[in-house]
């Protein structure tokens, strides 16, 4: 799928300091993405935190998002889990029309082995009327997708891509090995973006990206042109920030940069709680110096 070359951003869910979904905040995040050029929006994904949105609140956020883009860029939405009967039951009850593919993370709490993932993916597939992209993050999951069973998967007619967030370029550069050339892997860390870009990945779902949109997307297209050195200064100079996004976890890094930006608060959800002062601090010096 051509349109998901290049950068993706998974888009935060905005709060306001009473805790309820910031409609105004996100429709002015999403014009920002549009504008600053990143390839396409992920919807609900890890970073939008629907663990702790009821129904009621995802499809706020669904519409909010589809309301705002108006059309311009490609949609991706999560679905996922860890009960495969479920999942599909979703897929079926959703109103997909908006979106170009479906975003589902490998399951996880349960620990199946590679031919379970496998058994579940082939079933969501072949029950989802939209393309599969794959999500390997076994940093959330406790298990991890292998490159033999991604490659496994790549068969399946409509599974088109992965979103690899090991965090293991070797893992990835396997993964991009063993896969069919219009199978694309697509970064979900954003330390390792550009050495898996470099290695003939196909772009990145970013989470700093959505913070820094105009310079992760000239990075991401600089380096599929293989423009290594230019983009490689780019990364360079937002690095200590990826790091800072990640400090005390995600999403409250990436809000503190939207906090810095005057766009929404910083505020999250329980059991997650906002950037202490410190790094919000840190993150707010670097926004502002930041010149890229």
């Amino acid at each position: 799928m051509k349109s998901l070359k290049g950068i993706g951003v998974a888009l935060v869910t905005p709060f306001t300091n009473e805790n309820t979904i910031d409609v105004e905040a996100l429709q002015q995040i999403v014009a920002y993405q549009i504008n600053e050029g990143v390839d396409y929006l992920v919807v609900l994904g890890t970073t939008g935190e629907p663990a702790t949105l009821d129904k009621v609140e995802k499809e706020l956020v669904k519409k909010t998002i589809i309301t705002a883009n108006d059309g311009k860029l490609p949609l991706i939405l999560g679905i996922g889990g860890n009960n495969t009967k479920s999942v599909i039951e979703e897929l079926n009850n959703t109103d997909l029309s908006a979106f170009e593919a479906v975003l589902s993370v490998s399951p996880y709490y349960n620990k199946p082995t590679q031919e379970g993932i496998f058994a579940h993916f082939e079933a969501v597939a072949n029950a989802s009327p939209k393309p599969i992209i794959l999500y390997n993050v076994p940093g959330r999951t406790a298990s991890n997708l292998s490159p033999a069973t991604v490659a496994k998967l790549a068969q399946v007619e409509n599974i088109v891509a992965i979103k690899e967030a090991a965090g293991d370029i070797v893992q990835a550069m396997e993964m991009i090995r063993l896969t069919p050339e219009d199978f694309l892997v697509i970064s979900g860390d954003d330390m390792i973006t550009l050495p898996m870009i470099l290695a003939g990945g196909a772009g990145v779902i970013s989470v700093i990206g959505e913070g820094f949109p105009k310079a992760f997307s000239t990075m991401v297209h600089l380096g599929l042109e293989g423009r290594n050195t230019e983009a490689y200064a780019i990364h360079n100079s937002l690095a200590p920030c990826i790091n800072y996004i990640f400090e005390e976890g995600n999403p409250a890094g990436i809000k503190s940069v939207f906090k810095a930006r005057g766009m929404s608060t910083g505020e999250v959800r329980l059991p997650l709680l906002p950037a202490s002062q410190s790094l919000e601090d840190k993150i707010s010096r670097f926004v502002a110096d930041f010149n890229v």
